[in-house]
């Protein structure tokens, strides 16, 4: 896949990704529109870089990610179109008879086709970005590169994050907003900042795996020795960004965010030492100081205690987030199959919600109840097999790769997914660009730990 040319477009690639999450994480319609102009002329530099010479049969691994992100899309265009009432009436009659209503002779799927719009040129725009990700990913340097650039941007966001908190400042990127004691970072809204975290962690934590999972027979004193090398090495960097990051998670005070990333380490690092091959002692003492450092001294120190009392002092009473989905099933109810259009859920939920719930909700708080509502149940199973067939693919690379970098990659994959399914169940941290762009990246990285072609160093041929 690689030229000799294409070299900047990676380049601008990263660049995009260290943009994403400093102008508010990209949730204004100037910044996505940012987004959408900058991955559209990337995507159309790839092509004029490509158009004669790219072998598409190296992409016949990725077809699956790519050919089920653009069903969504398409779909997404459809449900903003207008239609014949008569085809709606057949389709939607819940859509037709509010359109008819409003006196109009065609309508759409959706309740918002202006809206819908914007979210289809949004989602184009992600999957352009995937295109690029898996295209312009061809080596090894350069998933390297693009790992632990989204790394560095975790550590420089949760250094900011902390250092607004500690200092009392209350400036944010772009705008203010009042200190309360609670890291954001340049995010508006702690649970996205802390999802975003957790996503860094997660490719942080799997480097850490990558970089002690060459097998090699020690005794313990060796292992002892490599071990104290490792302290005094560069992997020590990686090692206090972790630390770092562990420390905005934790000041986040986002109870579905530290608890995401805590069940998803555990799990994986208990996968990992049951279904790795070729693991070493290594990791037993990496995944025993993540827990113990980071959750019973880092922790205790920058607010453990209140995220603690915080989770305690949550009541079904004091949330309506659970009465927001009792009401949200209704609308699926309604549109199982078509949904009421992307981007809709604002206000098609306003038709069905009860005395319960007094706030304005513009989001479902559930990305599994949102896309269910907006996309239909199809499209929402559909999305859902795609993330769940990633995880497969990262999975198997941990178990079967040789190369120590695709299993690292294979668990972070792994570790983020897991935390993002989590975590999405009780907020819309997808709706948000950055985290939705990071996450579509990270899926791109589980299928290329698992098919990208190993690098050959000298003469030597190492099989994968």
């Amino acid at each position: 896949m690689k030229t000799r040319n294409d070299n900047w477009l990676f380049y601008a690639l990263l660049v995009l990704l260290i943009w994403l999450p400093i102008p508010l994480a990209s949730n204004r319609p100037w910044a996505w529109a940012i987004i959408e102009v900058y991955s559209f002329s990337m995507f159309l530099s790839w092509v004029w870089i490509h158009s004669s010479q790219f072998d598409f049969k190296k992409l016949k691994p990725y077809a699956p990610l790519l050919v089920i992100f653009s069903l969504v899309q398409i779909w997404v265009f459809i449900q903003q179109l207008n239609l014949p009432i008569e085809w709606l009436q057949i389709i939607a009659p819940v859509q037709a008879e509010y359109f008819q209503a409003a006196g109009a002779q065609v309508g759409s799927l959706s309740f918002d086709p202006s809206i819908t719009f914007v979210v289809w040129l949004k989602g184009c725009s992600y999957l352009a970005i995937l295109f690029l990700t898996l295209t312009l990913t061809n080596s090894e340097k350069r998933l390297k590169q693009l790992v632990y650039t989204m790394i560095i941007v975790g550590v420089i966001q949760a250094i900011y994050g902390s250092l607004l908190v500690l200092t009392g400042t209350d400036h944010l990127f772009f705008t203010s907003k009042k200190s309360v004691g609670i890291a954001t970072g340049s995010f508006i809204y702690k649970n996205h900042y802390a999802n975003f975290i957790m996503m860094t962690l997660s490719l942080g934590v799997g480097m850490l795996v990558a970089n002690l999972s060459i097998s090699r027979r020690q005794n313990l004193k060796r292992t002892l020795v490599s071990w104290v090398d490792t302290l005094f090495s560069a992997k020590a960097l990686l090692r206090i960004g972790l630390i770092m990051m562990v420390i905005a998670l934790v000041m986040s005070r986002s109870r579905m965010g530290n608890t995401a990333f805590f069940a998803a380490m555990t799990f994986c690092s208990l996968y990992a030492l049951v279904f790795m091959k070729n693991k070493t002692r290594g990791l037993i003492w990496l995944f025993g100081s993540l827990l113990i450092i980071d959750i019973f001294i880092v922790s205790s120190w920058f607010g453990l205690e209140k995220l603690k009392e915080r989770l305690e002092a949550t009541s079904a009473v004091a949330e309506t987030r659970d009465e927001v989905v009792l009401y949200g099933l209704e609308l699926v109810k309604q549109h199982p199959l078509t949904g009421t259009g992307a981007g809709s859920f604002y206000s098609s939920f306003q038709s069905i919600q009860g005395s319960g719930v007094k706030l304005f909700y513009d989001f479902a708080h559930n990305d599994y109840l949102q896309f269910a509502i907006e996309f239909g149940l199809p499209m929402t199973i559909l999305l859902g097999f795609m993330v769940l067939w990633s995880f497969w693919h990262a999975q198997l690379a941990l178990r079967q790769r040789r190369r120590s970098l695709m299993k690292g990659v294979g668990f972070a994959a792994m570790m983020a997914i897991i935390g993002q399914l989590i975590h999405i169940s009780v907020d819309y941290t997808l709706q948000t660009p950055a985290n939705a762009i990071y996450f579509i990246v990270i899926l791109a990285m589980a299928w290329i730990s698992r098919y990208l072609p190993a690098t050959h160093r000298r003469s030597r041929k190492i099989k994968s």
